[in-house]
């Protein structure tokens, strides 16, 4: 029986992602931002007038970084195709074939799920996060019957 049609697993291509971390992203990165700009427009003339073009850029500079990091961890995502399993954690992407991927865990307490590959190595995925509770554990499931079943690649067109 293709896993496809087995209870439990997603039709593919299905994509997974964090919730929890992309609302918290998400509040902080506004929160951020309405801070910042109150903070300014609450400084008289003369204190703005205070910081030095190389302060001003050093702030923007903090604000930059704080939004990469941020983009980083929301833009986290692990999809399943017929033919691969993709996974982002951050800005680094890794294409795994499904023969890759012999073990998909998620213990309690764990901040994400762990790959075990066929080499021997393991590899985070960071788009299931422990901390979405009850779907990081069905994401989990369902990552786990793919791997256990993979998808037969679609057939060559005739």
């Amino acid at each position: 029986m293709p896993a496809a049609s087995e209870p439990g697993v997603p039709a593919l291509p299905h994509t997974w992602r964090p919730v929890g971390v992309r609302v918290v992203g998400i509040a902080l990165g506004l929160a951020l931002v309405v801070i910042c700009a109150a903070a300014w427009f609450t400084f008289d003339a003369e204190t703005r007038a205070r910081f030095t073009f190389l302060q001003r850029a050093t702030l923007v500079g903090i604000g930059v970084l704080a939004f990469g990091v941020m983009h980083a961890l929301t833009r986290s995502r692990v999809v399943a195709t017929r033919e691969r399993l993709v996974v982002v954690n951050g800005y680094r992407r890794r294409e795994l074939e499904w023969a890759q991927v012999v073990g998909v865990h998620l213990p309690a307490g764990a901040p994400w799920v762990t790959l075990d590959l066929a080499d021997g190595s393991t590899l985070p995925a960071m788009g299931i996060q422990g901390s979405d509770g009850g779907s990081a554990r069905r994401a989990a499931r369902q990552l786990r019957a793919l791997v256990d079943a993979p998808p037969a690649p679609p057939a060559p067109p005739a």
